[in-house]
């Protein structure tokens, strides 16, 4: 029996209007009726997740919820985090010069002043009104070297943002989780943090074995945990990685692919 079902949310708990279907909605209840736990696993910060937690009813002590991409874990009843890894605004230097080289925008989240950017763009805004947050211009290279920056981001027109990651160095592979949360989202993580990590660490909070364990994606930041979990799924609107990445295939996020996936393998 599967205890701990870890949700994707855009592309995949959420359809192309960005809402929870009614039938999604009967799922997670009758799953969560039986005892499982529900996660919502996403790279929005916490504020853009604050209402679909609401509308599922994940608020107890023993709910937890990951955000930026696996960085932060928390205790959504408690507000407890059982895990955080992030970097720092040396590393937020680092990219922003980078992005300037490659003719490509970025944006970043710091702990301090929210999402910030060195100038805005198009997909800056996307991110401001995808999560109901504000957006700070400031020059990356006041930032100190040990400001806490919970991600980078480099961000621009899916080309662009294509030709800008061939021309990237290879060690940046080593320095930082890289993971492609949209078409035009690139995302630089603490090498310690991805979702995979994330609902380990709440697995192993609640004594859970991976393979007890159902995830479900469909972009390459879900991959990490489409890999731990016992049953990974991914939609059928996913990119060709996360099907790649996947055990199984279920419907897309316009066709209450995770209900379907939850009644075919969790409900009793």
């Amino acid at each position: 029996m599967y205890k701990i079902i870890a949700l994707d949310m855009d592309g995949t708990l959420l359809n192309s209007q960005k809402q929870i279907s009614p039938r999604t909605k009967e799922a997670i209840a009758k799953a969560q009726q039986q005892g499982i736990r529900v996660v919502l696993a996403s790279g929005r910060p916490i504020e853009g997740i604050r209402n679909q937690l609401a509308e599922l009813n994940i608020a107890s002590d023993s709910d937890f919820v990951l955000y930026y991409n696996g960085s932060i874990v928390e205790n959504v009843g408690t507000g407890e985090i059982i895990h955080q890894d992030i970097i720092t605004g040396k590393d937020a230097k680092q990219i922003a010069r980078m992005a300037k080289e490659l003719g490509v925008h970025t944006h970043a989240f710091s702990q301090i002043h929210g999402l910030i950017t060195p100038k805005n763009s198009r997909y800056t805004d996307v991110e401001a009104e995808i999560n109901g947050i504000t957006i700070t211009e400031m020059d990356f290279e006041q930032l100190e070297d040990d400001h806490p920056i919970i991600k980078s981001m480099i961000i621009d027109e899916p080309e662009l943002l294509a030709k800008a990651i061939e021309q990237m160095p290879a060690e940046l592979q080593q320095q930082f989780t890289m993971v492609k949360s949209a078409p035009y989202f690139l995302e630089f993580l603490n090498p310690n943090s991805n979702k995979g990590v994330g609902l380990k660490a709440v697995a192993d909070y609640l004594n859970v074995s991976a393979e007890e364990v159902i995830s479900m994606g469909d972009a390459g930041n879900d991959l990490h945990m489409l890999h731990y979990a016992g049953l990974g799924i991914a939609m059928a609107n996913a990119m060709e990685e996360a099907k790649q990445a996947a055990n199984a295939i279920t419907l897309s996020n316009d066709e209450d692919g995770v209900a379907v996936a939850i009644e075919k393998y969790a409900l009793s």
